[in-house]
Parts: C-alpha cells; sequence; structure tokens
C-alpha cells in the first residue's frame, strides 16, 4: 500500500493548470472536487489495488456477480454516472466506496449475508456515498488548507478495506491531531446513504428490510469484539438512531418478501470453497454435501469446486455429474469448462462452453473459459478468433486483452502480441511500457495501411500519457 499512498501524494501535488493530468482538483472555491478529478483520481486508486494489492480477488464469476447486482442498484437509484464493482479476499466484514464510482466488497461480508437483499443493501448504502460524492466533499472541505492532508484524508478512507496500521499511517503520515475522525462518514452522510440505500433497493425489487437487518446484526455482533469494531463499522458510524430511522422508513414502504437469487448462493458457494487449506476445505464440504437429504446446486457447486482445488478431479466429475438438466446457470457450466480444462478434455470444455455462451451471452466470464481451455490445448488460431470477436465489443477487457498475447505469442505472431500486450500495459497505466511494446510492434508488423495507421495513432496517445507521467513524477521529486 505505500504504493496507492506514493501515486496519491503525487495526485494531490499536481498543478491546477494540468487539464488533462492526473487529477486535477477543480474549483478550490466550490469546495469539493471535480467530477473529472474524481474519475481520474479512482482510476488511478483502482489501477493499483487491481495491480498490486494482493487481495484483489482476480475472479471473472464473482465480479460479474457483483457488477450485475451492483447495477441492478445504480438503476433504483437513478444514477447517472458509471459504477464498477470488486471484491478483495479479506477475512473483515466490509466494503467501501472510491471517487469516481469504484465500490470494494470483501468477501467475508458475501459469505456472511444471510439473504441477497442484505448483499444489495450494503452495495446501495456505498452507491449512495458514490452519488452524493461524501469523499469528494470530505477531501474538498480541507483540500485549500493543504494537499498533502488531502491525500491522508483520502488514504485514511480507504483504510476501510485494510488495517488499522494502514489508518494509522495515513494519520502519522498527514501529521493532523484530529485525522483520525476521517475514518468515518459523518452522520449527516450516512443517512443520506441510507435513504438513496432503501429507495434504490426498493426500486431495484429487493427487500427493503436487508438493510436494516443487515445493521442490526452487525451491530449485535459488534458487541463480542472487544475494543474493537468491526472495519464496516469503524468506517460506517452506526447509531442507535440510524437504525430506527431506517425502520421507520422501511415501515412506510410495501412488504416484498423477495428469495435470493441462485446466483447469489452460487457465488457464495465458490468463495467459500475457494479459501483455507484445500484439504480442511474438502472435509469440510464433503460433510456438508453428504448430511444433505438433497443437496442443493450451492451444496454440490462447493464441493465439486472443493474437489477441485485438492486434485481429486474425477470425484469432481462425479459429483458434478449430479447437477440436473434444469441447472442451466451459467456460473454452473463455468465450473464444468473449468473442470474438463482441469482434466484435459478439450473437446468436452470446448463443446460445453460454446454451447453456453449462444444460451447465456450476458456472461461474459464463458469467454474467459474458453479461451483458456483452448490456449491450454494449444489451439491458439481459435483462441484468437474468439477474442477477437469479444474484444469487438469489449476494447477496455484487460483480461481478454492479455488472453489474446498469450494467442498470438503461442501462434508466433511477434507483431501482434506486442500490439496485444500494449494494451494489457496501457490498462494497467503503466504508459512506458506500453509506448515499448507498441514501437516494437510498429517495427514487427508489416500489414496494410489500415493497421499501421492505427499502431501509429495509438503509439501518439500512448506517447502522451507516458510524457504526461514523467512531468508528473519530475514535479513530485521537485
Amino acid at each position: 500500500m505505500k504504493r496507492t499512498l506514493a501515486l496519491l501524494l503525487s495526485a494531490c501535488l499536481a498543478t491546477a493548470g494540468m487539464a488533462d493530468g492526473l487529477p486535477e482538483l477543480g474549483d478550490s472555491s466550490a469546495g469539493d472536487l471535480s467530477p473529472q478529478a474524481e474519475q481520474r483520481l479512482g482510476e488511478q486508486i483502482m489501477r493499483d489495488i487491481r495491480w498490486h494489492d494482493r487481495s484483489y480477488l482476480d475472479d471473472p464469476e464473482t465480479e460479474a456477480y457483483l457488477n450485475a447486482l451492483g447495477e441492478r442498484i445504480v438503476q433504483g437509484s437513478g444514477s447517472k454516472g458509471s459504477f464498477h464493482f470488486f471484491a478483495l479476499r479479506e477475512p473483515t466484514i466490509n466494503a467501501f466506496a472510491l471517487p469516481g464510482g469504484f465500490i470494494g466488497v470483501h468477501t467475508l461480508l458475501i459469505e456472511t449475508a444471510q439473504t441477497e437483499s442484505e448483499l444489495a443493501s450494503v452495495l446501495g448504502h456505498e452507491v449512495g456515498h458514490v452519488q452524493q460524492h461524501h469523499i469528494a466533499r470530505m477531501i474538498g472541505k480541507r483540500s485549500q488548507s493543504s494537499l498533502i492532508m488531502l491525500a491522508s484524508v483520502l488514504v485514511a478512507v480507504l483504510a476501510a478495506k485494510s488495517s488499522d496500521q494502514l489508518a494509522q499511517a495515513a494519520v502519522a503520515g498527514g501529521a493532523a491531531a484530529g485525522m483520525q475522525t476521517q475514518l468515518a462518514y459523518s452522520r449527516d452522510f450516512e443517512r443520506e446513504a441510507d435513504r438513496i440505500g432503501l429507495q434504490s433497493l426498493e426500486a431495484a425489487g429487493f427487500d427493503v428490510r436487508g438493510m436494516p437487518h443487515f445493521f442490526e446484526r452487525l451491530q449485535r455482533e459488534s458487541r463480542l469484539y472487544e475494543n474493537n469494531a468491526p472495519a464496516y463499522l469503524r468506517t460506517h458510524p452506526l447509531t442507535t438512531d440510524r437504525i430506527a430511522d431506517m425502520e421507520n422508513r422501511v415501515a412506510s414502504m410495501r412488504f416484498r418478501q423477495v428469495p435470493s437469487s441462485e446466483d447469489f448462493l452460487l457465488i457464495q458457494a465458490r468463495l467459500v470453497s475457494s479459501e483455507g487449506v484445500a484439504r480442511d476445505t474438502l472435509a469440510r464440504e464433503k460433510d456438508l454435501f453428504t448430511r444433505a437429504k438433497t443437496p442443493t446446486p450451492g451444496q454440490r457447486y462447493a464441493y465439486v469446486n472443493a474437489l477441485m482445488r485438492a486434485g481429486e478431479l474425477d470425484e469432481a466429475q462425479r459429483i458434478y455429474d449430479g447437477f440436473s438438466a434444469s441447472d442451466d446457470n451459467p456460473l454452473i457450466t463455468a465450473l464444468g469448462g473449468e473442470l474438463a480444462t482441469a482434466r484435459k478434455q478439450w473437446d468436452v470444455a470446448d463443446s460445453l462452453l460454446s454451447a453456453a455462451m449462444k444460451r447465456h451471452p450476458e456472461a461474459e466470464y464463458l469467454v474467459y473459459r474458453l479461451a483458456d481451455a483452448r490456449l491450454q490445448a494449444g489451439r491458439a488460431k481459435s483462441a484468437i478468433d474468439l477474442l477477437d470477436t469479444a474484444l469487438k465489443e469489449r476494447r477496455q477487457d484487460v483480461q481478454l486483452w492479455s488472453r489474446l498475447a498469450q494467442a498470438y505469442q503461442m501462434s508466433g505472431r511477434t507483431g501482434e502480441y506486442h500490439r496485444a500486450q500494449g494494451e494489457v500495459y496501457a490498462k494497467q497505466g503503466l504508459w512506458a511500457a506500453a509506448v515499448e511494446q507498441l514501437e516494437l510492434a510498429q517495427r514487427s508488423t508489416h500489414g496494410d495501411f489500415y493497421t499501421q495507421s492505427s499502431i501509429d495513432a495509438r503509439l501518439r496517445e500512448l506517447r502522451a500519457r507516458a510524457d504526461e507521467e514523467r512531468e508528473l513524477a519530475r514535479r513530485d521529486g521537485g
């Protein structure tokens, strides 16, 4: 996380005159960060989390589920901004919002939510913080006195995703006596986020009781902690008045009993069976599965995943075959594709995943699983065809670019490999490395005029970003 602090300090010390730089502070007279500055700052922090934070969960199925659930909430909130939801492998109940609409959720929160409406209520609350620009307002009110303090405040807010040590480091780095109070949103901000969250839950068709139920349970469980509240309560201060306010609002809303979706239950199963020592997890999941008179799809999914982790692939296949024909869920099919790939049954994996993609075009992670199967089978050309098609609609998808680079390298197409790898680096914000790859592609590719022109145009864009980064580093160093 030292890199995060350094990036934030660099961003905050950038001069306001760098209109296209990282990121300007906007109109200080307004007391808030500009929307452009929020977006750039959020993107910068998100890149650091994605590529340098070991707790970042690089799992396409989990991220796809969170974004599908989050999109329902965002639509219910009426927000016009863009949002991205992601997970962190953390053993704490927590969630947090970044500037620019990036919302992180700890895996333990997903696992311990008793209903999908409870999980949705947390996302709705965080969407409320973003929609009301709470972080920007917290920062903006203090940025006029010290830009260094701006970075410290933001790092302190981001301690929501990490440890108390990071929070303490942020406080010390800011050299501000009252900085500890910045670890929490104000009560007014929390009420605003509660109100928006409840409205979003209702509009999205969830059970609005999920929000007070979640907070009430969290408050009860916090009494079990000695001198330390759960992480979520430290950054989102909870009061009896807030819970009472939520319950009063819920009482005036229409009662709706909403069952949790199968996707919610399967993602919970995927997460819990992917943690801990493989053999210990397998023993637990086997016990749960064998004791169930009629195992649920979630229990079967968790047992198969645990068997795969433990290397018991034949038994995993036997248990997987117990899914019924009615279990046509892309998450289940993707698991079957992973299993067939692990067993080196390339044709089975290809057939299973290709058919699922036609039935479930919205399940983008199926493309990753199919590409992985083809790459592991050494079928580079078919992988390239698949990935090129997917990239026509998903140009910003770094997972597709990464697999495409691997496929080009496997097929010996050097110029195309460098071009794809350049895009991978660009998505990571590694502008100099991206430029180097595009220059190699420029020298290696002997394509038509359109291809060369496209590479030239992209190179100019990447060089501009690399120059901007060097200038920012020079200013910070000076």
